[in-house]
């Protein structure tokens, strides 16, 4: 689960011509944490996940779907 969202989060943001810190801005996290989910490190929570929807322009589920 955590590479498939890594793996959303990334597909998205690079279709939106986003950094890893400008979404993290965007998102209020940090490049760190970004970085570390993109490569399936991290666990996400639901929170989290809606934080990176709205600049993502997806709903929360969108990140979870394969």
């Amino acid at each position: 689960m955590r590479v498939l969202v890594g793996r959303n989060v990334k597909r998205l943001r690079v279709a939106l011509a986003l950094s890893q810190e400008q979404l993290a801005e965007a998102a209020g996290l940090s490049q760190q944490y970004i970085s570390g989910l993109e490569r399936g490190q991290r666990n996400p929570t639901i929170v989290t996940l809606w934080e990176l929807s709205r600049p993502l322009k997806v709903e929360p589920a969108a990140l979870l779907t394969p």
